[in-house]
């Protein structure tokens, strides 16, 4: 039997495993030395001043959202299109996350339906780079309010200027989950150009502890949001290869563009126009009208090949249906993008000839031929 191609792999090798052991054996496990080396490899990665590593993406965006002012009965105006964290980040806080639909060729927040959201109560946007593409953040720049970046599918992607994406000053989230650009199994970071946003991240990812660190006193509410010195190690070995695992995949991701081009009605990742750069992530395509997306998944796991919908729609989901009224028809263009696409395997080592029985299957499946 064809083995499997799975949807995500991580790159994983001896540095990891020996950066682990070293931890493992030094017997401090968490708020050792690992940690701010981490946060300062990053940083330095993206030439920004400041990084806090935090447990998760999500928990980066809570932090975040928090130091730029979100608090009970405020907005955020933000992308239906994403993983449902960015909304739910909003709700933490007991503000409303306020949807503006997307780009139709990007798939990011629209800076024109995003401005025509704000309001009054808006506290903050917040910019999804979908799939790793960069979001037109000084678009939103201009409307003059304060900005978080949902970069945690981001990481290497650059803006039109040169900047990284999470290098414009902007509190900039990155997560680590095992299928993303560098992993740490979970985790995530903040980065940040103002010191004050970062001590501030740094304390209340634990526990509100006092900026001197001290023990007992906790001045402000705070979360258990740290990262373990485990973590930071893997962080670390990852930090090293990433510019070669940036490159696998962008190489896959020319493989699928080519072996994918002759397929009628499929529509593929935006390419990287006007200086933008992706940061690839996954590979999401959505399949011609008229197709089946949810027959299609199925179809391809019969023949050894993970697939996903990537992403549904968030304001259609049953808890923000319920909590807000939301129905079909508010954002005609997410809904048409989130019905129809789907995530292909994609990682960094995957084969020319894994790209090809992809490409070679969905073509069969999507003519009504048998693969």
């Amino acid at each position: 039997m064809t083995d499997a191609i799975p949807l995500a792999r991580p790159v994983i090798g001896r540095a990891e495993e020996e950066r682990v052991l070293d931890v493992l054996r030094s017997g401090q496990l968490s708020l050792g030395p690992q940690l701010p080396a981490f946060e300062r490899a990053f940083a330095a990665r993206l030439k920004v001043p400041h990084a806090s590593a935090v447990s998760s993406g999500t928990a980066g965006l809570h932090l975040a959202l928090r130091a730029v002012g979100v608090s009970d009965g405020a907005e955020v105006v933000t992308s239906p299109f994403s993983f449902v964290a960015s909304a739910n980040a909003v709700l933490y806080e007991r503000a409303r996350p306020v949807f503006a639909d997307i780009d139709p060729v990007t798939l990011n927040i629209d800076p024109d339906a995003a401005a025509a959201a704000a309001g009054e109560r808006t506290a903050a946007l917040l910019p999804v780079h979908i799939f790793g593409y960069p979001a037109d953040v000084p678009a939103l720049e201009r409307l003059g309010r304060p900005i978080v970046e949902d970069a945690c599918e981001a990481l290497g992607a650059v803006h039109p200027d040169g900047v990284a994406v999470g290098g414009r000053g902007h509190p900039a989230v990155f997560g680590f989950y095992a299928n993303k650009q560098l992993t740490t199994g979970e985790g995530g970071m903040v980065t940040v150009a103002d010191e004050s946003i970062k001590q501030r991240i740094d304390s209340e990812r634990n526990q509100g502890r006092a900026s001197d660190m001290g023990w007992l006193d906790h001045d402000r509410l705070g979360f258990n949001y740290r990262l373990s010195d485990i973590a930071c190690a893997i962080g670390l070995a990852q930090l090293a290869r990433l510019e070669a695992m940036l490159a696998g995949r962008r190489r896959v991701a020319e493989l699928y563009r080519e072996a994918l081009a002759g397929i009628e009605g499929l529509e593929l990742p935006c390419p990287d126009e006007g200086g933008r750069r992706r940061g690839w992530f996954v590979f999401v395509v959505q399949l011609p009208r008229g197709i089946d997306r949810d027959a299609t998944v199925p179809a391809l796991a019969q023949h050894g090949i993970q697939s996903k919908p990537y992403l549904p729609a968030i304001h259609l989901m049953s808890f923000y249906r319920g909590l807000f009224g939301h129905r079909e028809g508010e954002f005609p263009v997410c809904e048409d993008i989130a019905a129809r696409s789907i995530a292909l395997p994609f990682f960094p080592e995957m084969s020319e000839g894994q790209v090809e029985r992809v490409a070679h299957t969905l073509g069969r499946l999507l003519r009504g031929e048998q693969p």
